[in-house]
């Protein structure tokens, strides 16, 4: 068991003492304490609830919300009304109800039946229009709190209430980076379901409520490390198809450096692909490498090209799966080397959506442009005398691509890539020098293998020699819109199962190039987010 499980097990085993002391008190027999969920049920009827209102502590992640409330109602109903005694019965329930159960508390009534009662009078009275009892019953509550305290019940409830709809429904996501561009740009603002690509249960549960891995001001991260559970996903409403934008934990960001402007991870570091200012600070001890859990991975998003047992492959920016060319969606872009046959009108070019970051300018005629289709048949059709050239993408980087491998992959692009045999849950591959390049991290890592190694050209796991590997989940080829501006699985790989977030369904907000000051994207608003063209 985990640190976290024994915290909650004897958490439980101590409110269990505390209330053998407290049950006498309300005319139970104690030894109830002592019966593991029947007590609960006993707690649920003290506060004025039926008893199987405690089998709602059953449901995972609700339940934290369901035991606080009880707690509360428990205190309530032994005269205990102040705010900070509240507190410490839902955060500290088996010291708070076994220091109670030393003061001889006197248990006043199901304290819900009560509230229920003077409620029922209070209608009563507006209904027979006895304006004189409606003022008497709203004057003298039973309850009284002050407005203060009221506020604060009502932001924490808020809170919680916000924090389980993020946590279990629907999450907020905003494009930082242009690499979906035509279709998801910068400064879309999307709601994300979680529960299209089955929901997966929260495994850090430690965490400052409504935010993702950084604390918001004071900066840090806003989780403990450690305090988690295994992963669990529900059963889907739909499967990822082709195409589909997904949003999704990077695979490579279990071990990051955190820089202000942006994350690189340890893989960045270590193929030098990070600028001169990020990689000085390392070396000098300034930037900390942080690790994170699998569900505080940053979230990127990115289209679903490839999917579990197909075969990948790029040829000239064309994407071939099993051998079989398929279409591009609709509004991807590449990077274009363009010379105008003169000085070119530019007052047009953000009508037709080409942002000022997607535009570097060499010369009066020279540019280089991240266009799609629709664009760079526009620009064409204004200058037919213009050269219009995709940018040189021939030079061999493979070190700088996934799987970092030079001496099998060394001439692998961004335009030429492949083939890839993307895993599937289910699907065995023979272990070889080549195929060891390929798939070591999924194996090791993602599969949880840390005693997976490669000695003497043999391979072992858990000590044992083995010589081809069954994978244990499904695995995904994620790129980006953007094909030439975009950080995807050509960098760090396949994407498995267990880092699937969710599906993006529509833009709520959109900033025009990432910042308010340039105004709000009007037309933006509410449009699909699944949708592909411009």
């Amino acid at each position: 068991m985990t640190w976290l499980t024994w915290v909650l097990l004897l958490g439980y085993i101590g409110l269990s003492l505390a209330l053998y002391r407290l049950f006498p008190r309300a005319g139970r027999k104690a030894t109830a304490a002592l019966i593991p969920g029947y007590n609960m049920w006993v707690v649920s009827e003290l506060v004025g609830r039926k008893g199987s209102y405690s089998l709602l502590l059953l449901i995972p992640y609700f339940n934290m919300i369901w035991f606080a409330g009880l707690m509360v109602d428990l205190a309530r109903s032994f005269n205990r009304f102040n705010f900070f005694e509240h507190v410490l019965a839902v955060v500290a329930s088996w010291g708070y109800f076994g220091w109670l159960g030393t003061t001889e508390p006197v248990y006043r009534g199901p304290i819900l039946v009560e509230e229920r009662e003077w409620q029922a009078k209070l209608a009563a009275a507006e209904k027979a229009k006895d304006d004189r009892e409606v003022r008497k019953l709203r004057n003298q509550p039973p309850f009284a709190k002050p407005v203060v305290r009221d506020w604060a019940e009502a932001a924490i409830f808020a809170i919680f209430a916000a924090a389980l709809i993020r946590l279990l429904l629907i999450e907020s996501y905003i494009i930082p980076t242009p690499s979906m561009e035509n279709n998801l740009n910068v400064g879309d603002f999307l709601f994300v379901s979680k529960i299209n690509y089955g929901l997966r249960l929260p495994e850090t549960i430690l965490m400052l409520p409504l935010v993702h891995n950084r604390a918001p001001v004071v900066g840090g991260e806003s989780y403990i490390d450690g305090a988690g559970l295994p992963y669990r996903r529900l059963p889907a409403l739909e499967e990822i198809d082709r195409y589909d934008p997904v949003v999704f934990n990077v695979p490579s960001g279990d071990s990051v450096y955190i820089f202000p402007y942006r994350t690189y991870s340890s893989n960045d570091y270590e193929m030098g692909n990070i600028d001169a200012n990020a990689q000085r600070a390392i070396q000098t001890g300034r930037a900390e490498l942080v690790t994170r859990p699998r569900d505080k991975k940053d979230h990127y998003v990115k289209r679903a090209v490839g999917l579990p047992g197909e075969t990948l492959e790029i040829k000239d920016r064309e994407l071939f799966i099993d051998g079989t060319r398929v279409e591009d969606p609709e509004g991807i872009q590449f990077l274009y080397d363009i010379t105008f046959s003169g000085t070119p009108n530019r007052s047009n070019w953000a009508d037709m959506g080409i942002s000022t970051d997607d535009v570097q300018q060499r010369s009066s005629e020279s540019f280089v442009m991240f266009l799609s289709n629709k664009q760079l048949a526009a620009l064409q059709a204004g200058d037919p005398n213009g050269t219009f050239d995709f940018f040189d993408q021939t030079a061999p980087n493979g070190v700088r691509l996934y799987p970092h491998s030079e001496k099998y992959f060394g001439n692998w692009t961004v335009d030429n890539y492949g083939p890839i045999k993307i895993p599937a849950r289910g699907m065995t591959v023979a272990l070889d020098e080549r195929n060891y390049e390929l798939y070591w991290r999924p194996i090791k890592v993602y599969e949880e293998n840390p005693d997976f190694v490669r000695r003497g050209g043999k391979f072992y796991l858990n000590g044992q020699e083995i010589t081809e590997y069954t994978f244990k989940q499904d695995y995904y080829w994620m790129m980006g819109d953007n094909r030439h501006n975009s950080e995807d699985s050509r960098v760090w790989g396949f994407v498995p199962e267990d880092h699937i977030l969710g599906k993006p369904l529509f833009i709520w907000f959109s900033i025009k190039e990432g910042s308010l000051f340039n105004g709000v994207n009007w037309d933006r608003i509410f449009r699909s987010a699944t949708k592909q063209g411009e």
